[in-house]
């Protein structure tokens, strides 16, 4: 399951900070960071080629981004029936929220530069929830905002609320002394967990309210917590 970490300022003025980190299962094929959406002119993101969506997607003239994490719940519709969530970060750019009554689970980060962060989240069934997120660093995977029950945040959330924006990418790495099939691990290896997925690549973004600054680092080998070039 994915992480999030979200940094937002006191003032509106100031920059959210956010660091995303993907886990998939490696032979699923995506494009990096670019401008892969003809039809979005001055839209970036992480492109699933399966799909054709994105897991992170941002335009950076306008000060806005998202991303989508995976959370557990289904409805009850054949396979063929159900529809990927890859469309949810590039619509959330626009502020609109497709029909999700065909998705499986998830958590949208939201984030609009001088107005802040939002999560929307759902769970395959029931009514979507939305979160305001109050000035302060918070942590996201697949249970809701700073939630307990995620064993990464109540290990990590402290350390990274403590350490400035810059170090960020060296506190990640540093969080692998757990090792990567740990419960408390944010760079894994869900294989021992029952899931073909493991770390592949992270995002760090800074979002102004009139510009975002996005960087990309691959894991070379995915799951390895091997030192990220961030570009």
């Amino acid at each position: 399951m994915c992480t999030v970490v979200i940094r937002v300022p006191e003032s509106p003025e100031g920059p959210i900070q956010l660091l995303a980190v993907r886990d998939e299962d490696p032979s699923r094929e995506w494009d990096p960071l670019g401008a892969w959406w003809g039809d979005r002119p001055g839209v970036i993101g992480v492109r699933d080629r399966r799909a054709g969506g994105a897991w992170l997607a941002a335009d950076p003239g306008a000060g806005r981004l998202a991303v989508v994490l995976n959370r557990e719940g289904s409805p009850e519709l054949p396979e063929a029936e159900i529809a990927s969530r890859g469309e949810l970060p590039l619509d959330a750019l626009r502020g609109e929220i497709p029909e999700v009554g065909r998705m499986r689970g998830f958590n949208l980060v939201k984030i609009v530069g001088g107005l802040g962060a939002a999560v929307t989240s759902w769970e395959g069934s029931g009514l979507l929830r939305t979160q305001t997120l109050a000035p302060g660093t918070h942590m996201l995977a697949h249970h809701d905002v700073d939630d307990p029950r995620t064993a990464r945040i109540t290990q990590w959330r402290g350390e990274f609320e403590a350490a400035p924006f810059e170090i960020w990418p060296e506190l990640l790495i540093r969080t692998e002394k757990v090792g990567p099939d740990d419960d408390r691990a944010i760079i894994r290896d869900n294989r021992a967990h029952g899931w073909p997925t493991l770390t592949t690549l992270a995002c760090l973004a800074e979002v102004h309210p009139d510009r975002a600054e996005v960087r990309y680092a691959e894991l070379p080998t995915p799951g390895d917590p091997s030192p990220l070039a961030f570009s």
